[in-house]
């Protein structure tokens, strides 16, 4: 049923505030409020939330793709870690966050056979990247070339557009640190 009364939870949502989705952060706020989720807090404008439900994760993944189609009228997809999960996933990145040579990012996936289809995909077309559990690869993008990085030319397939989304390193450990 639950997997801890009260958890707190990192939503993340996939493609907001790009390619003519906007979404802006207090009315995110607001729908996830009007669920029912507590300590609702966003984080940039980029579609990252933290928030506490006696919910388990799947409960909390249904409820919020169906509200954001709803209010925002986009098929929206959402991928829903523990805070703590979040926080270990971060830790577990084996680049630096502040290279300005080269961004740090994690890709999760809500599916581990697409997550391993995606890396798969993306080791044949010469990505560096290191798996950090079922749900998380870590990978690189020269600073200014992350679209055309190998891995990210990978994850745009459509295939992946409902299971996956991505973020920065520094954006991580801002989430690991949102109370």
């Amino acid at each position: 049923m639950n997997e801890a009364a009260g958890a707190r939870y990192a939503i993340l949502l996939r493609g907001v505030n790009v390619g003519g989705v906007t979404v802006k952060m207090a009315d995110l706020r607001n729908v996830l409020e009007g669920l029912g989720l507590e300590h609702v807090r966003t984080l940039l404008a980029s579609g990252n939330a933290v928030a506490t439900s006696g919910w388990d994760r799947a409960e909390i993944k249904v409820r919020v793709e169906e509200a954001l189609r709803s209010a925002f009228g986009y098929d929206a997809w959402v991928i829903v870690l523990s805070v703590p999960r979040v926080a270990e996933l971060a830790a577990a990145v084996p680049y630096a966050p502040d290279n300005p040579e080269v961004h740090a990012y994690v890709t999760f996936s809500s599916d581990p056979v697409v997550l391993d289809e995606l890396t798969d995909r993306a080791e044949a077309a010469g990505a560096e990247q290191v798996r950090l559990g079922p749900e998380a690869v870590a990978w690189t993008a020269d600073k200014g070339s992350t679209l055309e990085s190998p891995f990210a030319k990978a994850a745009a397939k459509p295939r992946y557009k409902s299971a996956t989304t991505t973020r920065n390193l520094r954006t991580l450990q801002k989430i690991a640190a949102a109370e």
